[in-house]
C-alpha cells in the first residue's frame, strides 16, 4: 500500500478563517467603495490633494488586503482603516467657506417675550435660475398671528422625487417659507451623490414665497404644489418654533447634510417631532410622495380624495407671470381651502 506523503496533502482552511478571510474583504470592499467617494467629494483643499488621496486611497487598500499575508500589509491595512475613520468621524463643518450666492447669508432669529425677530429674510429678484439680484429684509412676527401652514411640493423631473419644504402663514397676510437644504460652495456644482458624504452643510433658507416658490413657478417653470396642513393651533406653534431653534442653532453651530438622514423631509419630520417609523417611510424616502403621507396622517384635506386633492393643489401661473408685491395671495385663489373648493369660488 502506497504511503501517502503528508506534505503534499492540500491544508484546507478551517471554517473560521475562511469566515474572517469573507469578512476581512467585505470589509475591505466597502470602506473603499465609501471611503473613495468620500474623499472625491470632501472639502479638502487644494484639490491636488484630494485628487490625490481619492486614487491613492483605493490603491493602498487594495494592495495591502492582496498581500494581507504579510505582516506590514496587515499593519498597512488596519493603518489606513483607522486614519479614514478618525479623519471622516472628525471632519469639521463650517460656516466661513465661500458660499454660492444663495446660501451666503444666513437667517438669524431673536425671541422677545410672543414676538419673533428674523433678520435677513431672503428676496432674490429672478430674471434667469442663474441670474438674481440679491435682496434681504428683516421682519417682525407675533407668535398669536400665527395661523396656518402649508407644505410645498416642487418636481423638476417624474413623480418620485420632489423638493418639500413648508411656508408659514400669519393673520395679515404674511408668509415666511423655510425650506431645509444643501449650503453649497461657489466652487463645487450642485451633486446629488454628492450630498450622501460630506460635501455640503446643512442650511435654512428663510425666505419670501416670492423667492422660495417663485423662481420655481415662474422661472424655473417646475411643477409646484401647495397644501394646507391641518394643525392645532399650539402644533403650529411648536413647529414654528422648532424651525426657528434650528436656524439660530446653524448660524453659529454647522452641521453637514446628508441625503439619507438629514435632508428637506426628514428635517421636516424631525422638526414636527414624528415618530422614527415615518422617517423611515418609503414616501420620505421618494420624497415626491411626501403628501400622501401627510393625507394618510389626516394631516391634509380628506374632503377630497388624494389624487384630486393634488390636482387641484397644483400652483397655476400664467404664462409670462413675475412674483409680485401680491404673489402670495395670487397663488393660493384657485387651491382648495379647509372644505376642498379653490378660494376663488
Amino acid at each position: 500500500m502506497a504511503r501517502v506523503n503528508p506534505s503534499s496533502t492540500p491544508v484546507q482552511p478551517a471554517p473560521r478563517r475562511r469566515w474572517a478571510e469573507w469578512f476581512a474583504g467585505c470589509a475591505t470592499f466597502l470602506l473603499g467603495a465609501f471611503g473613495t467617494p468620500a474623499l472625491y467629494y470632501s472639502t479638502l483643499e487644494p484639490d491636488a490633494l484630494r485628487l490625490g488621496l481619492t486614487c491613492l486611497f483605493p490603491l493602498v487598500l487594495g494592495t495591502a488586503f492582496f498581500l494581507r499575508a504579510r505582516q506590514t500589509a496587515r499593519l498597512a491595512l488596519a493603518g489606513v482603516s483607522a486614519a479614514f475613520a478618525v479623519w471622516y468621524g472628525t471632519d469639521p463643518p463650517r460656516n466661513d467657506r465661500d458660499w454660492a450666492g444663495e446660501y451666503a447669508l444666513p437667517a438669524t432669529v431673536s425671541v422677545e417675550g410672543r414676538t419673533v425677530h428674523l433678520h435677513h429674510i431672503r428676496n432674490f429678484t429672478y430674471t434667469t435660475p442663474s441670474d438674481y439680484t440679491p435682496q434681504y429684509y428683516d421682519a417682525e412676527y407675533a407668535l398669536d398671528d400665527l395661523s396656518s401652514v402649508d407644505i410645498v411640493t416642487s418636481y423638476w423631473a417624474g413623480e418620485s422625487i420632489a423638493h418639500v419644504f413648508l411656508s408659514f402663514g400669519f393673520k395679515d397676510g404674511r408668509h415666511v417659507a423655510m425650506s431645509i437644504e444643501t449650503r453649497r460652495q461657489k466652487t463645487f456644482p450642485y451633486s446629488a451623490l454628492a450630498g450622501f458624504f460630506h460635501h455640503y452643510e446643512l442650511f435654512y433658507v428663510v425666505a419670501d414665497e416670492r423667492d422660495l416658490i417663485g423662481v420655481r413657478t415662474d422661472i424655473r417653470k417646475e411643477r409646484v404644489y401647495m397644501y394646507r396642513v391641518f394643525l392645532s393651533p399650539a402644533a403650529r406653534e411648536r413647529l414654528f418654533r422648532s424651525y426657528l431653534t434650528e436656524v439660530d442653532l446653524l448660524s453659529h453651530t454647522p452641521k453637514w447634510y446628508n441625503t439619507l438622514t438629514s435632508n428637506c423631509t426628514t428635517g421636516i419630520l424631525t422638526r414636527a417631532q414624528a415618530s422614527l417609523r415615518y422617517r423611515l417611510d418609503w414616501r420620505i424616502l421618494l420624497s415626491g410622495y411626501t403628501a400622501s403621507l401627510a393625507y394618510k396622517l389626516g394631516l391634509l384635506d380628506t374632503h377630497l380624495d388624494f389624487r384630486t386633492l393634488h390636482d387641484r393643489s397644483r400652483i397655476q401661473r400664467p404664462e409670462g407671470a413675475t412674483p409680485g408685491p401680491d404673489y402670495s395671495a395670487e397663488i393660493r385663489q384657485t387651491l382648495p381651502d379647509e372644505t376642498g373648493i379653490p378660494a376663488s369660488r
